[in-house]
């Protein structure tokens, strides 16, 4: 016999879509051309709040291939039906061509369609629009919130505060930032009667099919939406934009296919961002460090047109350390810019920014080490329910990371290691995020020739969601990786939940898993009934399968192949629907990181660059560790531009970003990613889904930003409560 062939699931395999993105065979959405395709450039305001008094657009239709130019005088209106589940909020989403006000520099107002992209942007820098101009309102700092804040408490904060033997209180304030995925938004929208065909870059193939289906008063089942691959997202292509409803209006007006590429600067105003924040934090606690209070007081800016409210911004305050008392309070406030959207680590990093930083000065203020006061304040259940945590090793990760990140080596005293110019320092900081979980379905077919072929809508932003659905099929029906084959992003396949919020691994994963338990026990209980099978007979539960291959588990000699299996019978293929969906838990579900850096900054110049960084994470079982790194090693790059660079500037004179492009804001680059490592601690949750998986993907950028702020401070003993952290700051 030969030897069996080991399990997918656990190895670090390269990515089965790998061959395809390198040499230019995958297809992201603006690389489709329907016969016929024309091109569309969006006109955008340019100015950041009023009324549109007049618009000339002969000169651009005049230009030779120009097909159309539409804006709200000559659109038709569109019904805009109601539809919450696309990840509308409340309020009333942005209506394309419907009037002629203005809420944001930067909205469109108008639409170029040609038969070139040339002639097109050419003809869009032609079209006059004249304003009756309002000064905008864009500065968190100066605008007032709106409506009632979102508030929680329990004990009593105030008083605590007041008797507490330490008390602290400080302000930060994360700035906005954009998430610059390398591909651009596009969509391709194809017309065929009142069937609608669309190639859309998006993270869930539902939003922007319900989205227009409401948009424009037509069934779901009348459109497909195609999203094979997508050169990176981060969040900002859950959500249906309204590019989405301008391509698919486009191409009905002018009755061929329309491609919309928004430009790089048009992704700052055009799709969603990260808001900022004021985030102030009061801390009260005892000598020994045992805390006794904090109280939280946030202020977000939306757009005015709808209410963009995190959820996860208030979980760290309340559930991740030992607090009797807690008093939050978290309001929005409506600014005339386009509405914010989830950005990796949503919420929960721009929470342990404040909380992991307020827990570094308290550690500094009572000279106690930073690991000892937040084991010190460990839980034994989540506060902010009383539940049992589900799976919680959050002090082996702390532990885990000391001893490899070399803490012990670490002088405690601020601005005390130095290395010639450069002032040395360390720090750590918690990170968490919520296990999400969510209903779905898979499809799942085994041919005669022993390959599968497994099918499901949900999409692969980066994270490698092709490769770790095929690791989960092929160790569930028995199958080497290469006989599977896992297909994504259209929603002619079964349905599936939004790709994010780290929810896809859990969610996709286990509908998988389910069906192809389902096919297999179908052709097991075929063998077993079957007389001419070597495995007539023998009991269905002790048959198992091993690179496509049955057999009785304890006489491996005992057996046949799928492909002998299905030729006897006459099968050509065997089928099965997998379905999961998550039930109540009386647990709480998080998944916990910690994380260590070292920076250098230069004594004289203020230039802070990071040396290492290390992260230990309590995500439950690792499908892919090869996967895992990608995902751990480009958040921490993420984490070190949100701590160190990237910033989105407005000109609040006009509500204009003066920093949209790539040049003017800032991204990390190879010379700022030096030695990053991440570690994963062993251990399954099985009570959040099937797989064990807690979720990987956003808690690895958590407490990226706080650790290199917190090492900021202990190389320079100056404490930067804004990000990004600046040279300016420092000096």
């Amino acid at each position: 016999m030969s030897p069996q062939p080991q399990a997918a699931v656990g190895a670090p395999l390269s990515r089965v879509d790998g061959r395809l993105k390198v040499t230019g065979q995958a297809k992201y959405a603006a690389d489709h051309e329907p016969e016929g395709v024309v091109h569309a450039v969006v006109v955008d305001s340019s100015v950041g709040r009023g009324r549109i008094t007049g618009i000339d657009a002969s000169a651009a239709q005049a230009q030779a291939g120009v097909l159309k130019v539409i804006h709200h005088r000559n659109a038709p209106k569109l019904p805009y039906g109601p539809n919450p589940g696309s990840l509308n909020l409340p309020g009333e989403r942005l209506r394309v061509f419907q009037d002629d006000q203005v809420r944001f520099h930067g909205q469109p107002v108008a639409v170029v369609v040609a038969t070139t992209l040339e002639a097109a942007q050419h003809a869009a820098s032609l079209v006059k629009v004249d304003y009756d101009t309002e000064r905008p309102v864009t500065d968190l700092a100066d605008a007032p919130a709106a409506g009632d804040p979102r508030t929680y408490a329990r004990g009593d904060a105030e008083a605590a505060l007041q008797s507490a033997a330490v008390r602290l209180e400080m302000t930060y304030r994360p700035a906005r930032t954009h998430h610059n995925a390398m591909e651009l938004h596009a969509t391709v929208a194809r017309w065929e009667g009142e069937r609608l065909t669309l190639w859309d870059k998006t993270q869930w193939v539902a939003s922007p099919r319900d989205e227009l289906a409401a948009n424009f008063g037509i069934p779901a089942e009348s459109i497909r939406v195609i999203s094979p691959f997508i050169g990176g997202a981060f969040g900002n292509a859950a959500r249906a934009w309204p590019h989405i409803t301008i391509a698919t209006l486009a191409a009905r007006e002018v009755g061929r296919p329309v491609k919309l590429v928004l430009t790089r600067r048009q992704l700052y105003f055009g799709v969603g961002y990260r808001p900022a924040y004021e985030y102030k934090v009061r801390v009260g606690s005892d000598r020994r460090g045992r805390l006794t209070a904090m109280t939280h007081e946030l202020r977000a800016e939306t757009s005015r047109y709808e209410t963009f409210a995190e959820r996860g911004v208030i979980m760290p305050g309340q559930m991740l350390y030992t607090t009797p008392n807690v008093a939050q309070t978290f309001r929005t406030v409506p600014l005339d810019v386009n509405t914010p959207t989830p950005m990796r680590g949503p919420g929960y990093s721009t929470a342990a920014f404040a909380v992991e930083s307020a827990m570094d000065e308290l550690a500094a203020e009572l000279g106690i080490d930073p690991i000892e006061l937040r084991q010190s304040n460990e839980p034994d259940n989540d506060q902010s329910s009383g539940r049992p945590f589900s799976t919680r090793r959050l002090r082996e990760c702390y532990t885990t990371g000391a001893r490899e990140f070399g803490w012990n080596r670490r002088n405690p005293k601020p601005r005390s290691t130095r290395d010639g110019d450069w002032l040395i320092g360390t720090g750590m900081a918690t990170a968490v995020y919520d296990t999400l979980r969510a209903p779905g379905q898979a499809r799942v077919r085994l041919d005669a020739d022993g390959t599968a072929l497994v099918e499901s809508s949900t999409s692969d932003m980066g994270p490698g969601t092709y490769t770790s659905m095929t690791q989960v099929a092929a160790d569930a029906l028995g199958l080497t990786v290469r006989n599977v084959t896992f297909r994504l992003g259209d929603t002619a396949m079964p349905t599936a939940p939004l790709h994010g919020g780290s929810l896809t691994m859990a969610s996709v994963g286990s509908t998988i898993q389910d069906g192809c338990d389902k096919l297999r026990r179908q052709a097991i209980e075929l063998a077993v009934g079957d007389e001419g099978s070597p495995l007539y007979g023998a009991a269905a539960e002790d048959v198992v399968v091993r690179g496509g291959r049955l057999h009785v588990t304890n006489n491996p000699a005992r057996g046949e192949t799928y492909q002998q299996l299905f030729t006897r019978n006459n099968r050509t293929s065997l089928e099965a629907m997998g379905s999961w969906t998550p039930g109540q838990s009386r647990s709480s579900m998080y998944a916990y990181g910690a994380v260590f850096a070292e920076v250098a900054v230069d004594a004289r110049l203020g230039l802070v660059r990071v040396r290492r960084m290390l992260g230990v994470f309590d995500a439950g079982r690792i499908i892919s560790p090869k996967l895992a790194d990608s995902q751990a090693i480009g958040a921490m790059t993420g984490g070190i531009g949100a701590a160190l660079l990237e910033h989105t500037v407005t000109d609040h004179r006009d509500g204009r970003i003066v920093n949209a492009n790539l040049a003017d804001y800032l991204v990390p680059v190879n010379a700022d990613v030096r030695d990053l490592k991440a570690i994963y601690v062993d251990g399954r949750d099985d009570e959040a889904d099937p797989l064990g998986v807690k979720g990987l993907g956003e808690v690895v950028l958590v407490g990226v930003a706080p650790a290199i702020a917190n090492a900021v401070f202990h190389a320079t003993g100056h404490r930067v409560r804004e990000l990004p952290i600046t040279a300016e700051a420092l000096l």
